[in-house]
């Protein structure tokens, strides 16, 4: 039987489990109140659906059957152990009253007040980012460990103990699996969103290895932020962040070369932007400032972007509007990064002398000593005042500080580029 997930029944477990595990796990938290429990029964019921589902067939709801599959896995866990612990009874009684409805169908009632609590778990406060970010990928998005490694160039080993590690701090924590008030959900929120964004980040410019961007990172941390924006929907901040990374990943295409050679924003063709991710982006955008105008960091962020989204040419970018922006930003958050993007936007609006005396002022900024966009930046505004052997200087001094191969090359490249406009003597 053809399903929507379609009729190979190895290929729909992985698609089912990268849709559905999310589900599955935030049901089961609730009721065994153990998130590596949780996690392990989801497991289990994938393993049985691995092994009857190419007999059987595919069931015409695969999350359901899941769910009802991996609930009699957990009672079946309890009564084992019933005779040494008493509280698993009551676990159990609750158990039974898992509702085995339709998962597929629109999120509502106890599925989405679960998921909304396995979010704020895997993002936790108490947890490193590092473990949030892994926790996350994991559990709500449904990334194998060796995944996660490979999106992050860290060692499968890596991303298993930080898991662990973290699964063991939020049960020693007794981290309650519990919807926050709405006091606390305002508290939490901007920690969910940072873990949220991180991982887009990570994608659209890895900070090492060979590859500049990783589509699979940035479309798992759209996917998030979607379900985010469904259950909270009348925060204006989740869907400034839609709105950022919608628009952000509609440059894909764009960004590098058939080579794999980075192509910089201001030489992009513009042609190859995806304008179903910035209508999606503008819509998102709309939505945040009906709800709570541009007045946080992501919706200001998305209003940048927009701009760019706007622009039929680079030449059309309407910079002082995005300088204006910057600077509420900048209000918002005064960190030595967004007063470099500040000087970029400056400089294009108003000459590279003016965004050369505000990166003049951040050199010596203890947070950008190993940022390497800062001498980028730096020697681009060199550039363009034809201050050549200086800004290969720059350049090169760019490369050796990222981690990153294709973005290493670039800058070198640069360098020699600058070199070669030398007059000879």
């Amino acid at each position: 039987m053809t399903t929507p997930y379609g009729s190979d029944p190895y290929l729909t477990v992985d698609a089912v489990w990268r849709t559905e595990s999310a589900k599955l796990i935030a049901v089961l938290t609730r009721f065994v109140r153990d998130i590596g429990l949780a996690e392990d029964l989801a497991q289990d019921a994938i393993a049985i659906a691995l092994e009857r589902w190419p007999e059987t067939g595919i069931p015409d709801d695969p999350g359901a059957w899941l769910l009802t599959t991996a609930k009699r896995r957990a009672i079946d866990w309890i009564r084992r152990n019933q005779l040494r612990d008493r509280k698993y009874e009551e676990i159990g009684r609750n158990l039974k009253e898992i509702p085995e409805p339709n998962v597929d169908s629109v999120l509502s009632g106890e599925i989405r007040d679960d998921l909304l609590r396995l979010i704020f778990m895997t993002c936790h406060p108490g947890l490193s980012r590092e473990s949030c970010v892994a926790l996350t990928l994991r559990l709500l998005c449904g990334l194998t460990t060796d995944e996660i490694g490979r999106a992050f160039m860290v060692k499968e080993s890596t991303v298993a103990q930080r898991i662990v590690r973290a699964k063991r701090t939020l049960k020693a924590s007794g981290v309650s699996f519990d919807v926050p008030a709405d006091s606390e959900l305002t508290e939490r929120m901007p920690s969910v969103l940072a873990v949220i964004y991180l991982v887009f980040n990570e994608g659209y410019s890895a900070t090492s290895g060979a590859e500049w961007i990783r589509p699979m990172l940035c479309e798992e941390a759209i996917r998030l932020g979607a379900l985010l924006a469904e259950l909270v929907p009348y925060d204006p901040e989740v869907h400034g962040l839609v709105s950022l990374m919608s628009i952000q990943a509609c440059r894909f295409e764009a960004r590098v070369d058939s080579s794999r050679n980075l192509i910089l924003l201001m030489d992009q063709d513009r042609t190859l932007w995806d304008q179903s991710l910035i209508e999606r982006g503008l819509v998102a955008l709309k939505r945040a400032e009906e709800l709570g105008g541009l007045s946080g960091p992501y919706s200001l962020q998305a209003a940048i972007a927009a701009c760019h989204a706007r622009a039929k040419t680079a030449a059309d970018t309407d910079w002082v509007r995005i300088v204006e922006l910057y600077d509420g930003l900048v209000r918002l958050l005064p960190t030595a990064v967004v007063q470099l993007n500040r000087a970029v936007a400056v400089s294009m609006a108003f000459g590279p002398i003016a965004g050369l005396e505000i990166v003049d002022e951040l050199r010596h900024e203890p947070s950008l000593q190993e940022y390497h966009l800062l001498p980028s930046v730096r020697g681009d505004f060199l550039s363009k005042l034809g201050q050549s052997e200086e800004a290969a200087m720059e350049f090169r001094r760019a490369a050796a500080l990222t981690r990153n191969a294709a973005e290493r090359t670039f800058l070198l490249q640069r360098a020699d580029d600058e070199t070669g406009k030398r007059p000879s003597r």
